[in-house]
């Protein structure tokens, strides 16, 4: 048997070399190739286009197909002129002649124009390149995060979107996913292909945004141009995945406390319409910051989903149809601390609801929220000079905090069961002429109207004139409910070419404001940037800023209802929150030291009246706006950013002031009247002022395997007595590698790991003092995350 298969193989090892001698002889060296690609009108590479190779008689002389990168190969043909011809469904033939000489390796390339589809995401991306013409950011800061930035963090699209942001230089984390960006608190607007979002309610623990749907985010900060009005610390404007590529990806995520996140995205096009979809669901145990230096909460399991979908028509070659629709929804426990002591003297309320202890680690505080939003968009072109785009808004967000009634009771003295809902609906419109070579003309209009509910049902006790508790637990209802609250503005604005270096953007902004305050402001801006070289660009700018404050506000008559009870403040004040008007200076410049390297300075001051600030609303995690009467920011941030071959790089030092002066609305968010009484009289830095902030990151492709860390470092925020002292340093360090690999039959799929907080530091937010805070917050301990996802 052994000899019979020796045999068997030496004859079939004789047979092959005989055949290549004789392929050799008949060959030897005249022997040629052609190899090329195929791809489409946008230059994206096809695969499985059917390749064909025809001589001049028409005979196929050879038949192949191109792979994923849409590359092909012929080998082994003989001299003479051929025809290679290219087809794929959906797309028109296309075909080149070539002619070959001997021992010849002939490149060709390929375009395949579609017969519908592909004409479709043409014409939609030279009208998002007239989007973004709308958008101009002269004279400000702008920091970019395309799909690929997101790839490269430790937990790609799994990073929630705060920790995004982050990336940037002037941004500094809070607690409940909250950040500020060049010390303002919150003044953050959200656009999305460059239509703002109505703000709606902003308390929440839930994520924004997924950032999954992400093709693009550009974050800008600093006097900006006319067009931007309300919020202004920062402009958020997202640039949505639009389907113009088939694509379809599921993915599974999850590791430490208990986390499990599994999503898909599809997306694709067919004739005129194009649509992208994505949807997420997460549970964990860690679904709000730990109120302890615990690696894990007690009481803080989270159930969250999001959903968002892009769909679009072209009615014709300069014309597009677009909807956007959103979701959110999140429930969450409120976490836990052990061994608190139910009330200060050690009795607590216990005695007079009949019960003799009670385990703070077993209270049941909950949140729910959810968050919907809907835009309809009309963009289109006039001509080669005029872009306009025209779009309906509708947003609708709720919070439900609900109490642990027994338990908030025995260390609070108070049960608060509180509802926040927001319905806004808002029309804007924007346009963009471009006048002549000089001159590129802007102008727009924003309205909303907003519909309020803001539902306060506390349980208290009375107390008598002693402060003592005199009678058994009741309720007070609350219900306030506010309808057409309106916010619009308006702008006309010029781009103008003094020279070919010199850029100067001048314009004027209207905002009118009718809710719990009415309020008007003209504002004039002015930005100029001059490019000295071709690797040195100079900014400066001035901008006039009309801040409203947010419309869920706690009206004056909700302190009066709480005298002599256990919620009563020790400060019943209550003035109208007013809108923040501010001067605003900023001066920079960015230097491309090489081709791959280039770093920025920018310094920047904001003189305010009316500063606005934000306090909780007791023990409940729901928050309010304040005013201070006079405020004043400034600061500069350096910023840095290396990209060549496979290794990218980022870095950004900032340093930030905030600060403030005699509280003129929501004093009753101030327990002390002493501390009132100071504030009145000293500057304050506000409880969200960071003075150093530190950030950066590596990405380095190793051999297919991407390795991913970056690093962030604060000072630490503001706390107690009128925010005079801030919390410790913090350090957290995240390090990730994913990699793609074929798996069996089910081809190339990638895998993700995740380190976050490598070295397991402790790092305190907040810890229950300074203005307006009322419980602890650390960040996360060490955890381990791992995914895996595919592609269709």
């Amino acid at each position: 048997m052994r000899s019979t298969v020796f045999l068997r193989r030496l004859f079939m090892t004789l047979a092959l070399l005989m055949t290549t001698a004789i392929v050799t002889y008949a060959a030897p060296s005249m022997a040629a190739e052609i190899h090329g690609s195929v791809g489409d009108a946008l230059e994206r590479p096809l695969s499985e286009a059917t390749l064909t190779l025809k001589a001049t008689d028409a005979a196929i002389v050879g038949s192949t197909q191109s792979d994923s990168d849409g590359n092909f190969i012929f080998m082994n043909v003989a001299p003479g002129t051929y025809t290679v011809w290219a087809e794929k469904t959906g797309f028109q033939k296309s075909s080149t002649a070539v002619t070959v000489a001997a021992r010849a390796n002939v490149p060709v390339m390929l375009t395949l124009t579609s017969e519908n589809a592909l004409e479709t995401s043409v014409v939609a991306e030279r009208l998002n390149r007239a989007r973004n013409g709308l958008s101009p950011t002269t004279g400000g800061s702008v920091y970019h995060f395309d799909q690929e930035d997101i790839k490269n963090l430790p937990e790609g699209a799994n990073t929630t979107f705060n920790q995004l942001l982050m990336q940037a230089p002037g941004v500094v984390e809070d607690s409940f996913k909250q950040f500020h960006v060049r010390g303002d608190e919150g003044n953050v607007q959200y656009r999305i292909n460059g239509i703002m979002l109505p703000e709606g309610i902003t308390t929440g623990f839930g994520p924004i945004f997924d950032t999954r749907f992400f093709n693009r985010v550009d974050l800008l900060t600093g006097a900006l141009p006319a067009q931007f009005g309300f919020h202004t610390a920062a402009i958020v404007d997202i640039e949505t995945k639009a389907g113009d590529q088939k694509v379809g990806t599921v993915e599974v995520y999850g590791g430490s406390h208990n986390t499990l996140k599994p999503s898909i995205e599809i997306g694709g096009s067919k004739g005129d319409f194009t649509y992208f979809a994505t949807g997420s669901f997460l549970t964990d145990d860690l679904g709000i910051e730990n109120p302890t230096s615990r690696p894990n909460a007690i009481h803080d399991h989270s159930i969250q989903d999001t959903g968002f979908g892009y769909f679009s028509y072209l009615l014709n070659s300069t014309t597009k149809l677009s909807l956007l629709l959103g979701s959110y929804d999140g429930w969450f426990q409120i976490p836990n601390q052990n061994g608190k002591i139910p009330d200060p003297n050690g009795l607590g309320f216990l005695p007079a609801l009949g019960i003799t202890g009670f385990d703070s680690a077993s209270l049941n505080d909950r949140q729910y929220e959810s968050n919907r939003f809907g835009i309809l968009a009309l963009q289109s072109s006039i001509g080669q000079d005029f872009d306009y785009q025209i779009a309906l808004v509708v947003r609708r967000n709720t919070a439900h905090f609900k109490p642990d009634v027994i338990g908030d009771l025995a260390f609070n003295g108070v049960a608060s069961d509180i509802f926040r809902s927001s319905i806004s609906k808002a029309l804007q419109a924007d346009g963009s002429y471009h006048l002549n070579d000089a001159h590129t003309l802007r102008t727009g209009f924003y309205g909303s109207n907003e519909d309020i509910i803001s539902n306060n049902t506390s349980t208290v006790f009375p107390v008598d004139a002693s402060g003592n508790v005199d009678g058994s637990p009741f309720n007070i209802a609350d219900n306030n409910s506010k309808n057409n609250n309106v916010m619009c503005g308006a702008y006309i604005q010029d781009e103008w070419k003094l020279t070919n270096q010199l850029t100067m953007n001048y314009g004027l902004r209207y905002d009118e404001m009718h809710a719990f305050v009415t309020a008007n402001q003209l504002s004039p801006r002015l930005g100029l940037v001059y490019k000295a070289t071709p690797e040195t660009t100079l900014h400066a700018a001035y901008a006039r800023y009309f801040t409203p404050p947010q419309t869920e506000q706690v009206s004056p008559k909700t302190i009066s209802l709480f005298a002599n009870t256990t919620s009563e403040p020790a400060i019943t004040l209550d003035s109208p929150v007013l809108p923040e008007r501010a001067n605003y200076f900023d001066l920079g410049i960015i230097q491309k030291i090489t081709p791959e390297l280039t770093i920025g300075l920018d310094g920047y001051y904001k003189i305010v009246k009316n500063i606005i600030d934000e306090a909780q609303f007791g023990p409940a995690l729901i928050f309010a706006d304040l005013n201070y009467e006079k405020g004043r920011i400034y600061g500069i941030e350096l910023t840095g950013n290396y990209k060549s071959g496979n290794l990218g790089a980022y870095a950004n030092f900032a340093y930030s002031r905030s600060e403030a002066k005699n509280l003129i609305s929501s004093q009753w968010a101030i327990d002390d009247p002493d501390e009132l009484a100071y504030i009145s009289n000293h500057w304050i830095r506000q409880d969200h002022d960071q003075a150093y902030t530190i950030s950066g990151g590596i990405n380095y492709n190793l051999s297919g395997t991407v390795l991913s860390t970056d690093a962030f470092f604060g000072t630490g925020l503001r706390r107690g007595f009128a925010n005079l002292d801030k919390m410790p340093n913090n350090i957290q360090v995240n390090m990730g590698a994913r990699r793609k690999f074929k798996l069996w039959d089910f081809g190339s799929i990638e895998a993700r790991l995740a380190v976050i907080n490598v070295f397991d530091r402790v790092n305190e937010i907040r810890d229950g003092t300074g203005i307006g805070e009322f419980a602890p917050q650390f960040g996360p301990r060490r955890a381990i995350y791992a995914g895996i996802s595919k592609t269709f």
